[in-house]
């Protein structure tokens, strides 16, 4: 079944970062006079009375090499190597099962003092593979990589890290063919019947993993692999979910925060339902700013976008490789492009070709964001998604109170109102773990000042989120930067003024007054 309730399309890592790192300068840091992003001292608090982690886990040695599956590390001269640390399966339990942890880095180019240490990514989801997307986008961060080794890894539960495979891909498949916007008793009881279906698949798979999957987890995870790269603050690119991630990473380790950017800021105060109403906003204005730049009226041109997707709900469109558009997969071909503006000529296209009756650009658009490839495999990033948010997710909506929802997620988007309105019933129905929390906890007094950069045109993490994780973070910890652009991220998007100020504060500690605008 599609689903894009959450933050970012995984799928979609080349709308994210394509635009490249646009001059890589660190432009006009030596001249502003704010505080150093390291000059803050920590604060002591109750978090960081915790016991010592064991030398096995704490001194291991990684042995960096050839990245299997990746065959530019085997070439002359290459840059990215490849490793595994170990982490506790269970954090309460430290001296415990471990796991693995796949990684992957660069070394910085910078020699002697230049260097500052590690540069950890994630780059959202949650679920995404961060082995397989550094090395596509080291171009976006070269500049970083004159005083940092760039590192990413995929989080416990995703792709080379335990990666959970919830259901085949004929089931899969399957499952795109139900409706997610039940009008009956009976396709209800087939949506939510799924859904339990998927909680199951993902705990017979999973085993004592699905138990530890959360963003804490990863937190604390982030925290020994600090230490194992010999760091003794955690410098940080968080997009998207990993906005999210690092919040939690301050709460926990406020001591130990470096110099940590959050792009495409994930708004901490919003639960479960919160977040649908938010991506659901957010996508309705891009769409709206979408309309605008092709001269549509917006009401307008949702309208018809509206009624189109009314006529798929009964009647699916053919394609050219013989399987049907349905509503949801149109859906999500809908709110693939709206990621970047660079693709909205894709969404103009495929729209005109579904109303002419043809369903195939829509579709493949679909199955970009699902991961599904010419010979019918699907991608395992939704299923880790699912299973991290899930697991952090306290609250668990009923059918009942999804449908008494509608109205005013249908009034807040004509478009994606159903779908993430249904979303928020079937996302964690039955889930076979509980949910850790109604909202995370974010804040870090304390902490060295952290750099939040928000997109107003950002269709998956709205603006207004930004604010509210810096107010979240607390007073002289979060320090936001405004681009007035469009599309999910702004650093590399084509910013100058952006890449210019984040990057004068990783490379030079120099923290931007908090309010600056980019236009």
């Amino acid at each position: 079944m599609a689903r894009f309730l959450r933050w970012t399309a995984l799928a979609a890592a080349a709308a994210l970062l394509a635009a490249g790192c646009a001059g890589g300068s660190s432009g006009g840091g030596e001249d502003e006079k704010r505080p150093s992003a390291d000059a803050r001292p920590s604060v002591g608090s109750s978090r960081t009375a915790r016991a010592a982690l064991p030398a096995a886990l704490t001194r291991q040695k990684v042995d960096w090499g050839r990245c299997r599956g990746r065959a530019d590390s085997a070439a002359p001269g290459s840059e990215w190597r490849c490793a595994t640390m170990k982490v506790p399966l269970d954090w309460s339990k430290p001296d415990g099962k471990t796991i693995g942890l796949a990684l992957i880095r660069a070394r910085s180019r910078g020699s002697g003092g230049e260097r500052i240490g590690s540069l950890l990514f994630n780059f959202g989801g949650p679920g995404g593979s961060g082995v397989a997307t550094l090395p596509p986008y080291g171009s976006t961060f070269s500049a970083l990589r004159e005083r940092y080794d760039l590192v990413s890894w995929d989080p416990r539960g995703v792709g080379a890290s335990e990666g959970i495979r919830c259901r085949d891909d004929k089931d899969i498949q399957a499952a795109e063919s139900l409706d997610s916007t039940p009008d009956t008793a009976t396709e209800e009881e087939a949506y939510l019947s799924d859904a339990a279906a998927f909680g199951r698949g993902c705990a017979k798979a999973a085993g004592d993993l699905l138990a530890h999957v959360s963003t804490t987890d990863t937190a604390r995870d982030m925290d020994l692999m600090r230490q194992v790269l010999g760091d003794t603050k955690t410098h940080y690119f968080g997009i998207s979910y990993g906005t999210e991630l690092g919040g939690v990473y301050a709460h926990l380790f406020p001591e130990h925060v470096g110099r940590l950017v959050l792009d495409a800021v994930v708004d901490p105060t919003a639960d479960a339902v919160g977040h649908a109403e938010n991506q659901a906003r957010g996508f309705q204005r891009a769409l709206d700013d979408y309309l605008k730049s092709t001269g549509q009226d917006p009401e307008q041109g949702t309208a018809k976008i509206a009624d189109l997707l009314e006529r798929l709900d009964g009647d699916p469109l053919p394609t050219s490789e013989g399987r049907r558009l349905n509503q949801a997969l149109a859906v999500t071909g809908i709110v693939l492009p709206l990621y970047s503006e660079q693709s909205w000529p894709a969404l103009t296209s495929a729209l005109e070709s579904a109303e002419q009756g043809d369903g195939t650009e829509l579709l493949a658009l679909a199955d970009t964001y699902n991961e599904r490839d010419s010979s019918g495999h699907y991608g395992t990033a939704s299923h880790a998604q699912r299973v991290i948010s899930c697991s952090d997710d306290k609250q668990r909506p009923t059918a009942e109170e999804a449908r008494k929802r509608l109205p005013e997620f249908e009034r807040i988007s004509p478009v994606f109102g159903d779908f993430l309105g249904w979303d928020t019933a079937g996302w964690c129905h039955d889930w076979p773990v509980a949910g850790q929390y109604d909202t995370p906890e974010v804040s870090a007094p304390g902490a060295a000042p952290m750099l939040l950069v928000g997109n107003t045109g950002d269709p998956a993490t709205p603006y207004e989120g930004a604010r509210r994780m810096a107010d979240e973070l607390g007073e002289g910890v979060g320090v936001l930067l405004t681009w007035k652009g469009e599309g999910h991220v702004a650093y590399g998007s084509g910013s100058d003024c952006v890449d210019a100020t984040v990057n004068a504060y990783l490379l030079k500690g120099t923290v931007p007054q908090d309010g600056k605008v980019c236009s």
